[in-house]
C-alpha cells in the first residue's frame, strides 16, 4: 500500500457503495449511474464537505486529476459528503465532475466512514480494480505528484521518488525548469525567454506567494538591481505559488526578472522537488546547474548584495562578520537609528536609549490582534512585576505588530514598561535581526547590550520571573534547583507510601 495502512482485503464495490434502496451513485445533474459499472475500475472514496476550507482548496486539484485521467476510462471518484444539509450537498457536488453517495443516504456514508476510519477531511482513499485499498493518502499524493501519481500504487510511488533522486544526482537548470513541452520562461511583459539562455549563470529560484512576500520582494529587487549594474552573471526566476492570477500578475509586475507560467504544474513539482518549507525562499542554483544554498532569503535580508555569490566560502566569510557584529552589539546599535534614539513611556514622553544603557532589556514583540499575545500578557506582567522588585535595572520594550495605532494604544494601556512608537521603522529592522517568525517572542538583552536569549517568552511561561535573568548560568542553577526539588518530593513520596490507613509500619 502507497505511504498508508491497508487492510488487504478486496472490497465488493456493489455491496460497499449501495444500500438495501439504492444500487446506483449520482451525478450534479441528478443523474443515476449503477454501481456495477464501477466494476474493474481503481476507485477513489472521497471524503469532503464543502464547509471546510483545506477540502475547497484541494477539490480543484482533484478535478484536474480527474478529467485529465478520465480519457484513461479506467478512474471513478466517489464523493462522500460531510455536508450538513442538502443545499451544502448539492452546491458543493455541482463543482465536481464525478459520482456521489446521495446526501439523503446517511447511513452509508456513516458505514464508510467508520469502515475506513476517516478521522479528519479531505480523505482520499483509492481502491484498486480488484476492490482492495492501495492507499489512503491519496490526498498526499495528489497534492505532491498530481496525475503522474497515477495509479497511485506503492510502486509507482516508489518509482516517482526513485526518478526525483536520480533527478537530483543530474541536475541541471534544464531539468528543473523545463516541463513537458514548455522550455521557456516569461517576463513581465509577455516575451518567452528560452531557458538554455539561462544555461551557466548563477539563478536564483524565488518561490513566492505575493502577499506573505511584500515586504522581502522590494529588498530582493534592490539587490538583483545591483547585481545588474555590477555585470554580475546573475538571473532570477520567480516560481509562484499564488492561487489567483491577479495575485500573480500584480506581483510579477513589480519584478524585473523571469517567471515560469503561473499555474505551470513545474511550480509545485519544484516546491516539492526543493522540500520547501517556509516562504519566502530563494534557492540558488551554480553555473554547474547544481544546488549551491537550499534559502538565501534570511542571507540577502541580512547582508543584501555582499552575500553574492552565496558559495560556502562566502558563507563563512558572512558568519564570521556577524560574529564580530554579535561582539561588538551594544543596545545602542540595535535601538538607535539615525531616525530615533527614544522609546516612550505610557504618558507617551520620550526616554531616551542612553538612559537604558546598562539594565537588562527584555523586547517584546507582539500585538493585540494575535490571542496568544493576549494570553501571555498577564503572565509578563507578573513576571515583570515582580523582577522589578528584586532588581530594578531591568526593563520590558514593547515592539509593537498592530495594524493601527488605536489598537496599539489599547493593548500598550495594559502594560506597566516601555514601547517603540506605533509604526517605528526599527520594528522592521528588529525583527529581522532576531528572525522572529512568529508573534509573542521576546528576546532578552543583557547589560552589556549583547543578546543573552531569543528564547525568553518560552523560558517566562516555563519559570515565570524565576527564568529571570535568562543566562546560560542562572538556568542551569534552575534546572538543578527543579532537579533536587522532585529528588526531594520522590523521597518524601516513598517515605509516605510506608503508611498505612494512618499507622506506620516498617517499610
Amino acid at each position: 500500500m502507497a505511504n498508508g495502512d491497508g487492510d488487504n482485503v478486496s472490497h465488493d464495490l456493489i455491496s460497499l457503495l449501495s444500500s438495501e434502496e439504492r444500487d446506483y451513485l449520482v451525478r450534479n445533474n441528478g443523474d443515476q449511474v449503477k454501481i456495477s459499472n464501477l466494476i474493474g475500475k481503481t476507485v477513489g472514496l472521497y471524503f469532503s464537505g464543502s464547509w471546510c476550507g483545506p477540502c475547497c482548496h484541494f477539490t480543484p486539484n482533484l478535478v484536474e486529476v480527474y478529467e485529465e485521467l478520465l480519457p484513461k476510462g479506467d478512474l471513478e471518484v466517489v464523493f462522500i459528503s460531510s455536508d450538513r444539509n442538502d443545499e451544502s450537498f448539492n452546491g458543493y457536488l455541482a463543482r465536481m465532475p464525478w459520482l456521489a453517495i446521495p446526501f439523503s443516504d446517511s447511513e452509508t456514508r456513516k458505514r464508510l466512514k467508520e469502515l475506513f476510519k476517516v478521522r479528519g477531511i479531505p480523505n482520499l482513499i483509492f481502491l484498486d480494480a480488484t476492490g482492495k485499498v492501495v492507499t489512503n493518502q491519496g490526498v498526499r499524493i495528489i497534492g505532491e505528484y498530481g496525475v503522474d501519481g497515477y495509479p497511485f500504487t506503492t510502486e509507482r510511488i516508489n518509482f516517482l521518488k526513485e526518478e526525483e533522486e536520480n533527478a537530483k544526482k543530474n541536475q541541471s537548470l534544464s531539468t528543473i525548469l523545463v516541463h513537458g513541452s514548455r522550455s521557456h520562461l516569461v517576463s513581465n511583459d509577455g516575451n518567452e525567454v528560452p531557458i538554455p539562455e539561462l544555461e551557466g549563470k548563477t539563478v536564483g529560484l524565488y518561490f513566492s506567494i505575493k502577499r506573505p512576500c511584500l515586504d522581502f520582494t522590494p529588498k530582493l529587487v534592490e539587490v538583483y538591481k545591483k547585481l545588474k549594474e555590477r555585470g554580475e552573471s546573475f538571473e532570477i526566476v520567480l516560481i509562484s505559488l499564488d492561487d489567483e492570477e491577479n495575485d500573480f500578475k500584480e506581483g510579477f509586475n513589480t519584478m524585473p526578472w523571469l517567471a515560469v507560467p503561473f499555474k505551470d504544474k513545474c511550480c509545485e513539482k519544484l516546491a516539492r522537488y526543493f522540500d520547501l518549507e517556509t516562504l519566502p525562499t530563494v534557492v540558488v542554483i551554480g553555473p554547474d546547474g547544481k544546488t549551491l544554498n537550499p534559502n538565501v532569503a534570511e542571507l540577502i535580508e541580512e547582508h543584501g548584495i555582499e552575500a553574492y555569490p552565496f558559495t560556502p566560502e562566502k558563507l563563512a566569510e558572512l558568519a564570521e562578520i556577524e560574529k564580530a557584529r554579535l561582539e561588538a552589539q551594544t543596545l545602542e546599535t540595535i535601538l538607535v537609528s539615525e531616525e530615533s534614539d527614544f522609546v516612550i513611556d505610557k504618558s507617551g514622553s520620550k526616554v531616551l536609549v542612553s538612559e537604558l544603557v546598562g539594565k537588562n532589556i527584555l523586547l517584546y514583540f507582539s500585538a493585540h490582534w494575535c490571542p496568544p499575545c493576549r494570553t501571555f500578557l498577564p503572565k509578563l506582567v507578573k513576571a515583570y512585576n515582580e523582577i522589578k522588585e528584586k532588581d530594578n535595572a531591568f526593563e520590558i520594550i514593547f515592539i509593537s505588530s498592530d495594524r493601527d495605532q488605536s489598537s496599539f494604544d489599547e493593548f500598550f494601556a495594559g502594560m506597566p514598561w516601555l514601547a517603540l512608537p506605533f509604526g517605528d521603522k526599527r520594528k522592521s529592522f528588529l525583527a529581522r535581526k532576531f528572525k522572529i517568525q512568529g508573534i509573542p517572542a521576546a528576546v532578552a538583552i543583557g547589560p552589556n547590550g549583547r543578546t543573552v536569549t531569543k528564547e525568553a517568552r518560552q523560558l517566562i511561561t516555563a519559570h515565570g520571573a524565576d527564568a529571570y535573568p535568562f543566562t546560560e548560568d542562572h538556568l542551569k542553577r534552575l534546572a538543578e534547583k527543579a532537579e533536587e526539588v522532585a529528588k526531594e518530593d520522590e523521597k518524601k513520596a516513598k517515605e509516605g507510601s510506608a503508611c498505612d490507613g494512618g499507622h506506620c509500619r516498617k517499610a
